[in-house]
Order: C-alpha cells, then sequence, then structure tokens
C-alpha cells in the first residue's frame, strides 16, 4: 500500500485519541452485548418478554450477562493485525491486508481449538486470551472465508455472493488509523473485508463504515463524516446498496421523532448496508449513548450487528467517560479490551519509540511480534 503521512501528536491530543479508541471499542462491545440478548428475536416477541419499552438491560446470554460475539472477536483482531502491520513495517514489509488476514486466521483457529498453544509465540498476547476460545455464533462467511491460506482480495474475493454485516462490523478500527488520509482507510477497509465478504455491498459498506469512524476520529460532526464516505464509495462499482443505505439513515432522521418502526423501516441489519443504515441512524438520532444503543438493538433483526456498529459510532464520537458505567462494569473481556486499545493508541501515537529498523522493546515485540 502508499506510504502514509505521519501525526504529530501533542499531549492533550494523544489523550484525546486514547479517549476515542476506548469508547469506540468498548462502546462496540457494550451494543454487541446489548444486541445479542435480543438478536433473532422478533420486535413483538422482544416486548412480550421485556415488557412495552423493549430491552432496556443487558440480559443473560451464552451463560452471563454482557457476554460478547463474534462481532467484538473479530474487530479485537483487526487491532491486533493493525498493529502487526505498523511493527513489521520495519522489516521493510509494507503489505497490511496480509497482516490483517494473518490476524483473521488468528481468530479462525479460536473457533476451532480448545484453548491457546503457549508454545505458538509468534501468535502474540491476544491469540492467547483464552475467554476468546469460544464460538458466539460466528459469522459463516466468515469462516468459510478464513478457512484455508489463501487470501481473497477485490481481484478475486472470497465468496462473492455474500453481503452480510459480519465484515462492516469489524471495520471499525480502520477508521482509528486517523493519521491516514480517508481514501487509504477506505481501500485497507474493501481489501480486508473481500477476504471473507466477497459481494460490493459486502465490502463497501465497511468501507463507507470505516471512513464515517475515521472521520469522527478525527473531530468531524456524524454528518460531515457521513458525506466523507459517499465521496470515497460514489466511483466504486456495485456502490448503488450502500449508497442508498446512507442516503435513508439520513433522510430517516428527518421524519420524525426516533422509534423503533423507524429502525424498522431501515430493513433488518443482516446485510451489510442494513445494518450499516441502523447503527448509523440510531447514532444520528441519539441523545446519549444508552439511548442510541437501546434504539439500536430493539427491533427484528441482527440486533448485536446494529447495536455494535452504533456503538463503535458513538464511542469514538464522545469518547470512552460517555459510556454507561453499569454496562461497561459488565461487559466480557474489558480488561482485554481496555489493554488493546491503549496499545493500539500508544503504537499509533508513539510507535517509533517503541520499535525500529534498529532497536526496539523487546516487551513490545514479544507482545506483537513481526514473525
Amino acid at each position: 500500500m502508499t506510504a502514509v503521512r505521519t501525526a504529530v501528536w501533542g499531549r492533550a491530543e494523544q489523550q484525546d485519541f486514547r479517549s476515542r479508541v476506548r469508547g469506540c471499542l468498548l462502546g462496540g462491545a457494550i451494543g454487541d452485548a446489548l444486541g445479542a440478548g435480543v438478536a433473532g428475536d422478533s420486535l413483538p416477541d422482544i416486548r412480550t418478554a421485556h415488557g412495552q419499552q423493549g430491552l432496556t438491560d443487558l440480559v443473560p446470554v451464552y451463560g452471563r450477562r454482557g457476554a460478547v460475539t463474534d462481532e467484538t472477536q473479530m474487530t479485537l483482531f483487526t487491532v491486533d493485525g493493525l498493529i502487526r502491520a505498523q511493527v513489521r513495517r520495519d522489516t521493510g514489509a509494507w503489505h497490511p491486508p496480509t497482516d490483517l488476514h494473518r490476524a483473521y486466521r488468528r481468530w479462525a483457529a479460536t473457533q476451532h481449538e480448545w484453548g491457546p498453544d503457549e508454545r505458538r509465540t509468534e501468535d502474540g498476547w491476544l491469540a492467547r486470551e483464552e475467554w476468546l476460545y469460544t464460538r458466539r455464533d460466528p459469522d459463516r462467511a466468515s469462516l468459510l472465508g478464513l478457512a484455508d491460506d489463501r487470501m481473497g482480495t477485490l481481484d478475486r474475493p472470497k465468496n462473492p455472493k455474500e453481503k452480510g454485516c459480519g465484515a462492516l462490523a469489524r471495520s471499525a478500527p480502520f477508521g482509528l488509523l486517523v493519521g491516514w488520509d480517508p481514501q487509504l482507510v477506505f481501500q485497507l477497509a474493501v481489501e480486508c473485508a473481500a477476504q471473507t465478504h466477497g459481494h460490493p455491498t459486502g465490502y463497501l459498506a465497511a468501507g463507507a463504515f470505516a471512513v464515517v469512524v475515521h472521520g469522527l476520529g478525527r473531530g468531524d460532526t456524524l454528518d460531515q463524516a457521513v458525506q466523507q464516505s459517499m465521496v470515497q464509495i460514489a466511483s466504486r462499482p456495485g456502490h448503488e446498496e450502500t449508497t442508498a443505505a446512507l442516503k435513508q439513515a439520513l433522510g430517516t432522521v428527518r421524519q420524525g421523532l426516533p422509534s423503533a418502526a423507524r429502525v424498522e423501516s431501515l430493513g433488518e441489519g443482516r446485510t451489510a448496508d442494513e445494518a450499516l443504515a441502523i447503527g448509523l441512524y440510531c447514532a444520528l438520532v441519539a441523545e446519549d449513548v444508552r439511548s442510541g444503543l437501546l434504539l439500536a438493538v430493539n427491533h427484528g433483526g441482527d440486533s448485536d450487528a446494529t447495536g455494535s456498529v452504533c456503538g463503535n459510532l458513538l464511542g469514538v464520537l464522545h469518547g470512552e467517560t460517555a459510556l454507561p458505567p453499569g454496562w461497561l462494569a459488565e461487559v466480557e473481556g474489558r480488561q482485554t479490551i481496555l489493554e488493546l486499545s491503549d496499545d493500539f493508541a500508544m503504537e499509533m501515537t508513539q510507535g517509533p519509540a517503541l520499535h525500529g529498523p534498529a532497536n526496539s522493546s523487546p516487551g513490545w515485540l514479544a507482545r506483537y511480534p513481526r514473525a
């Protein structure tokens, strides 16, 4: 890929960036955990089970409150792959899609192995987190796309008819590359989405989502960030469904007060364009993070994906301190997510102090091996 410019970070900027990274990843995990409790249920069934207001709190799923799904698992491995790509630049190797493919293959191993293999030190620390070794309704296209060593590309994508929301829901971290130009963020996101979701809607929606996150991370308003994403996808073949979804989300905001009916008018969230539209709409109309996330999950459809997308957006927009503390305290893997968030923020703001062609921190290379 084309080289990217290096940002200059002051202390206040570093602190703000770390808060936005934490907010994005933790917010997505909270939305995922909320939605997991009602994913696939119809709105009438949700209201029958939880009252006329629908779901208002975390509920037990997968044996506990706050459990996350494959949406969060894969998002974390996206972050891991992005850090590894930066570290591998020291070797003269610079092809981030390859590093992301290796990271996603490490995730795929967690879906069929009993637990981490401590002998595989080249896997890094995230792949040794035991709590990740569990199946949480993994996206079928992701499993199929990562079942062998061949990396899907835009010329030869994996699952070329697949436009489900799996690639979209793992793509927020690309937008956290705030030192990159938006077109490079978009290109990397779509190339990595094509590794599992080869339909243009499947990968272009992922790219558009990454550009929205990128704009928010750089201080744009949500509306400005959406406009930037539409610019990026406008010339791409097959962009029509994704462009329509973005426009529909913006148009629905102008139709009146937020409601579950308006959310359901945008679809079920099972395809990438629908999940993007719902998550975006709920973020646009949210009075605060809590109300936005509840709106994003109370509908008949893929509530964990739409909750995750909305949580990523509101988290990067407002930072970690805006997240509901009660939900934050219970979300599964919080310590891992915090640790990975801080590592990502440190790599992106202080990478040259951590590693280089001549001198590197042994501890950092043990966490993110160059191999």
